[in-house]
């Protein structure tokens, strides 16, 4: 899959839950919802994105869940 692609769709999924009240919970979710629908060659390529690119066009709430969870999503 293209990275493209595949930050489009972290950024569609933070913009869902950016409008949470509790950031800190929209966060977690953001990283939750990524564990559990997106292949682990997925996650690995996005995060090799922030790794390279430094998150280059992921929304700032995507890069924060990306950074606080890593080790979840590794």
């Amino acid at each position: 899959m293209k990275i493209d692609n595949l930050i489009t769709m972290a950024n569609q999924i933070g913009s869902f839950f950016e409008a949470m009240p509790d950031r800190e919970e929209a966060v977690s979710d953001i990283a939750g919802h990524i564990k559990r629908f997106w292949e682990p060659r997925m996650r690995r390529a996005l995060l090799g994105h922030v790794d390279a690119e430094a998150g280059s066009g992921l929304l700032e709430i995507v890069q924060e869940a990306l950074g606080r969870h890593r080790a979840m999503l590794e």
